[in-house]
């Protein structure tokens, strides 16, 4: 019940993430943002979201994908940098996050063969440049910017509004398997998490 911004807070409050299990209620009580219902969550140790945490461990060990806490080496250095980045994030893939030449290509669903030019035009004139494409594999721009990129032999990453257990639009799907063999896939959102409208622009962060 807690998003990014409140759950750092209270990690930095309580010195680590075993330490917020083991904090007493009047203590997490004094720490901004938090509300009784977390606290008393807390104290009573195992709940529904306890519960949900163990069956995503089993998720990501069964299909082998990535995750990286916010404190973690591995973690997008850049995302460290965002006061909103997400405390996880998931990946799939073979392409490092943090790779010293990164380019977000994004743009409208509704390309013109003008705009699709300009993004090959782009990625082309990159090719040499050993270059991550990341964008949003959505349709127009987003996917004509990962299949440039793979066209190019450029590791292109495509950032999801959903969990890894399905890919939107499911007619990208053949383009993300190929984007798995030369660079991935990432979202902050868990399995079985719809790309519900609203889970658009809050990825666009990342």
């Amino acid at each position: 019940g807690i998003g990014d911004i409140t759950g750092k807070r209270l990690i930095s409050y309580c010195g680590s993430v075993e330490a917020v299990f083991k904090e007493k209620k009047q203590h997490l009580m004094k720490i901004p943002g938090i509300k009784e219902s977390f606290a008393n969550a807390v104290i009573s140790g195992r709940t529904d979201a306890m519960l949900r945490a163990e069956k995503e461990i089993l998720f990501l060990e069964k299909y082998k994908i990535g995750h990286f806490f916010y404190t973690s080496d591995d973690y997008p250095r850049r995302l460290k940098n965002c006061v909103d980045s997400p405390m996880m994030i998931y990946y799939k893939g073979n392409a490092s996050l943090n790779k010293p030449k990164i380019l977000s290509i994004v743009g409208t669903r509704s390309a013109t063969e003008y705009g699709k030019e300009c993004c090959k035009n782009i990625i082309e004139g990159l090719a040499d440049s050993d270059v991550l494409v990341v964008s949003g594999l959505a349709h127009g721009i987003d996917a004509c910017a990962h299949r440039e990129a793979l066209k190019n032999e450029l590791e292109t990453v495509g950032v999801l509004a959903h969990g890894l257990d399905r890919i939107y639009p499911a007619m990208h799907r053949n383009l993300a398997q190929k984007m798995l063999g030369k660079g991935g896939l990432v979202t902050d959102y868990i399995s079985e998490t719809n790309p519900d409208r609203e889970n658009f622009p809050k990825r666009n962060r990342i």
